[in-house]
């Protein structure tokens, strides 16, 4: 019965410290996407070629984490809550690992632009404020992932919606600028690659909110209606 114990104990400490490294994961990403939208808003040249050389790193937490997550699967067999949560951070770190790409593909298009005759760059405070509202669903979801917190989980997928309107009226307003003037076209191409990559984000920040419902309700809820998590979420 000790024995048995001992191994619980050690189960646990182990689910314990992968949930710590997918969030220590989760910070790095955040700051990754902080830095390469400061690094456009400043044309800051060093502080994009750190978040693109800084990308590596959220590489190798993949790969650890997972390596960690098979190791348990196969010598623990866990079953139902602990399986879900296996399963859970398996998924989430292929979100994260992806939000990491998206900030380098910023960090890029920040690169391309500074070297640019600064034109009238349009659509800068949107950018901040999608990329504020990208942020805040990724901090939201890693929390909603600590506290197996339903409501905030549900709140992001809610604010999934903001962040594709921001993105269609940047779109927009960036279609109307480049018929207006020709010479604007790779420029405002190049803001609206950007534009897509905090949408990306938004939506993986979205995905690993899902996640956190089927960890906590064992119910898949990627493909239904935010009305529905809501309902799922309050029963």
């Amino acid at each position: 019965m000790v024995g048995s114990e001992h191994t619980s104990k050690q189960f646990d400490a182990e689910l314990e410290a992968v949930r710590a490294r997918v969030l220590q994961m989760g910070g790095l990403v955040e700051s990754q996407i902080r830095l390469a939208v400061e690094s456009l808003l400043s044309g800051d040249v060093g502080l994009m070629n750190r978040v693109i050389e800084d990308d590596h790193r959220v590489n190798a937490m993949e790969v650890e984490i997972d390596e960690s997550c098979n190791r348990i699967l196969v010598r623990r067999q866990p079953a139902a809550g602990d399986l879900r949560m296996i399963t859970t951070v398996i998924k989430t770190i292929t979100d994260l690992e992806r939000i990491g790409d998206e900030a380098e593909k910023i960090a890029r298009m920040a690169k391309l632009l500074s070297q640019k005759e600064r034109l009238h760059l349009p659509r800068y405070n949107e950018i901040k404020h999608a990329s504020d509202i990208a942020l805040d669903m990724l901090r939201k979801s890693l929390d909603a992932f600590a506290r197996l917190d339903l409501s905030t989980a549900a709140q992001v997928v809610r604010q999934d919606e903001l962040v594709d309107e921001e993105f269609r009226a940047i779109m927009r307003y960036l279609i109307t600028f480049m018929m207006e003037d020709p010479r604007t076209i790779s420029t405002s191409l190049e803001i609206l690659f950007v534009a897509k990559a905090i949408e990306r984000i938004g939506d993986h920040a979205k995905n690993m909110s899902e996640y956190v419902v089927y960890m906590v309700k064992g119910r898949d809820v990627r493909h239904v209606t935010v009305e529905e998590i809501e309902r799922e979420v309050l029963e």
